[in-house]
């Protein structure tokens, strides 16, 4: 008596199969059934790649436009024939940078006989020559430079607004003129 094949059994059902989640528009040849602890896990998973992918996808691109108004900014700063220029690396994403804001508003205002203030995208790759030039590594970073355009200090790493407001103030100290009470 020889064996007989299974009726039931399909020839061509492979012995190892692979089906990743990510992949649901080729249909499978797998029917393996797996428990419900496992397919929570795949949905979970797939959850989770989809949204790293529409979230890597949704990234804001450095605007042009921005770039182009911050160095007629600094270009116009540079030639306005004022004492000084303070040049502010920011980054968009960092909350110290944000709390300054209104700092550097009041502070260009009350400064504005002598200083021009202008700020500068950090994440914008149109700025790395003169990031690479200021060897700016870190943000909120203000860069001090004389009516010609030269650096003359630069604040140093940040370790709290409080402390990044009193380098600034060093800075400008720097700089000032000296008032005649005479």
């Amino acid at each position: 008596m020889g064996l007989m094949p299974n009726p039931n059994r399909n020839p061509k059902q492979a012995a190892f199969c692979l089906k990743w989640p990510w992949n649901d528009s080729n249909p499978s040849p797998c029917n393996f059934e797996s428990p419900w602890l496992f397919k929570s896990l795949q949905n979970l998973g797939l959850s989770a790649f989809r949204f790293a992918s529409s979230v890597s996808s949704r990234k804001k691109k450095p605007s042009l436009p921005q770039f182009e108004a911050e160095q007629r900014a600094f270009a116009s700063a540079l030639s306005s024939g004022k004492e000084a220029t303070l040049l502010e690396f920011y980054s968009p994403k960092c909350r110290l940078c944000n709390s300054l804001l209104n700092f550097v508003s009041q502070l260009q205002t009350r400064n504005s006989q002598w200083l021009n203030i202008v700020m500068a995208d950090a994440e914008n790759p149109n700025w790395l020559p003169e990031l690479l030039n200021y060897d700016v590594s870190y943000v909120p970073c203000f860069v001090l430079l004389d009516n010609n355009g030269k650096a003359l200090a630069k604040t140093g790493v940040p370790n709290s607004r409080l402390h990044v407001i009193a380098g600034m103030s060093h800075l400008l100290k720097m700089k000032r003129p000296q008032q005649n009470n005479g």
